[in-house]
C-alpha cells in the first residue's frame, strides 16, 4: 500500500485523461473532487495489485452519461457516487475493501479515487478497460464473464435504484442510460461487486501506476522545456499518428445520451498536405488518414495539445487548435476472441474489421 501525494494523484489523472481516448469525464471535475477530499484531510491509499485480498469485496463507482463542452452547467452533480456505494454495501451487507476504476478518465478515475478517500477505502491499482469506453458492456469484466449485478444507480434528485438482475451488460447499459437521460445527463453508479480472487483475473493490473508514469512524463517535459509528445510516447509505449490543426467540418451532437461527433484535421509538419478524421461516441473509435482507415478501437486513439501534450476531451477540439493524435496498444484482453467480439468498429456501424497500430 502506498499513500499518494497530491502530485502523484494529479499525474495519475492527467495520464488517465491522455489515455482516455477523449472521454472518461471531465478532468477538471475529477481534480476538483480530489482537492476537496484532500482539503478535508482524507488520505489516498493505492493498493498494489498483489495486495488484493482474495476474500474481500471490491466494486466500481463512476458516473454514467454524456460528455459536454467545458462551461456547460446542465449536468449538476451531488454525491451520487458515494450514495451509490453505501446503498450497494447496505444491500449486500458487506463493506468494500477497495474501489476500482471502471475506465480511464480524469473524471471517472478522479471521482473513484476521491470516493475511496472519503469512505476510507483503498484505491486498487487496476482498471476495467485500459481506456475510456462509451457503454457498460465494454469492460474487462464482461470479457471475462463476471456479472455486473447487483448494481446501484443514484441521481441528483435523490433517487436510488438497486438492480439485482439483468439479461446482460448491454441491458444494464440501456437501463442506466435511460436513467441518466431523465436525470440531467448523469447518474452515479456502483457496479461489478466482486471478491478479490475473481478481481485479479478480471481487470488490468497496475493500470493506475502506468497512467501516472504517462502523466508525470508530460508534466516533467513541460517543466524542463523538452518535447512533451515524445515524452508521452516513450513513457506509454505509444505511436505518433498525426499532427495538424482542427479544421472546419468538425461537430457533435447528443444522441440517445451519448456525445457523438467527428474531428476533422488538416496536417502540419510531416503530415503537411494530409487530412485526418476521427469519429467518436463519447470516445474516439476510428481514425482515417486521407480517407483510409488508420486505426480503430479497441486500440487507443488519443488527442493532445501539440505544444504541451495536455489532453483534450471530446467535444472540446475546436477549429484552429494545434493537436497531435497519439496511438497506444490496447491491453491483450481486448484481443482475445471474446474481447474482439465485444468492442470493434462494426458495433458502431462501420464496415471494417479492427485495424491495430501494428497493422
Amino acid at each position: 500500500m502506498k499513500k499518494l501525494t497530491r502530485q502523484e494523484i494529479i499525474d495519475i489523472l492527467v495520464g488517465c485523461t491522455i489515455l482516455g481516448t477523449g472521454g472518461g469525464g471531465s478532468l477538471d471535475d475529477g481534480l476538483d473532487s480530489v482537492e476537496k477530499a484532500l482539503a478535508a484531510g482524507h488520505e489516498f491509499q493505492l493498493l498494489d495489485f498483489d495486495e488484493i485480498q482474495v476474500d474481500a469485496h471490491y466494486a466500481n463507482p463512476y458516473y454514467c452519461g454524456s460528455i459536454v463542452p467545458k462551461g456547460d452547467q446542465s449536468q449538476q452533480r451531488g454525491d451520487e457516487i458515494a450514495t451509490s456505494i453505501r446503498a450497494l454495501e447496505e444491500f449486500m451487507d458487506v463493506q468494500f475493501h477497495g474501489l476500482v476504476s471502471i475506465e480511464y478518465g480524469g473524471g471517472n478515475t478522479g471521482e473513484m479515487m476521491a470516493a475511496a478517500a472519503r469512505t476510507g477505502k483503498f484505491i486498487v491499482d487496476a482498471d476495467a478497460a485500459g481506456r475510456a469506453v462509451p457503454e457498460l458492456q465494454f469492460s474487462t469484466y464482461y470479457v471475462t464473464e463476471n456479472p455486473i449485478t447487483p448494481f446501484s444507480v443514484g441521481t441528483s434528485y435523490g433517487d436510488m435504484a438497486i438492480v439485482t438482475n439483468v439479461a446482460d451488460d448491454a441491458r444494464a447499459e440501456a437501463l442506466s442510460r435511460y436513467m441518466a437521460i431523465g436525470s440531467g445527463g448523469l447518474v452515479g453508479m456502483t457496479d461489478h461487486p466482486i471478491q478479490g480472487r475473481r478481481l485479479k483475473e478480471a481487470v488490468i493490473p497496475n493500470a493506475l501506476s502506468y497512467a501516472g508514469t504517462v502523466g508525470r512524463a508530460q508534466r516533467e517535459a513541460v517543466e524542463q522545456g523538452t518535447d512533451p509528445i515524445q515524452a508521452i510516447l516513450t513513457a506509454g509505449g505509444g505511436r505518433l499518428l498525426f499532427q495538424g490543426k482542427v479544421a472546419s467540418g468538425s461537430g457533435w451532437s447528443i444522441q440517445e445520451g451519448f456525445t457523438v461527433g467527428t474531428i476533422q484535421m488538416d496536417g502540419a509538419g510531416q503530415d503537411q498536405g494530409k487530412q485526418a478524421k476521427l469519429w467518436y461516441k463519447n470516445e474516439n473509435m476510428i481514425m482515417w488518414v486521407d480517407g483510409q482507415v488508420r486505426v480503430t478501437c479497441p486500440d487507443l486513439i488519443c488527442v493532445v495539445e501539440t505544444k504541451t501534450g495536455y489532453p483534450i476531451t471530446n467535444p472540446n477540439c475546436t477549429e484552429g487548435m494545434e493537436v497531435t493524435v497519439l496511438g497506444f496498444h490496447c491491453h491483450e484482453i481486448w484481443k482475445r476472441e471474446r474481447g474482439l467480439a465485444i468492442l470493434n468498429p462494426r458495433f458502431f456501424g462501420f464496415d471494417t474489421d479492427c485495424v491495430f497500430l501494428e497493422d
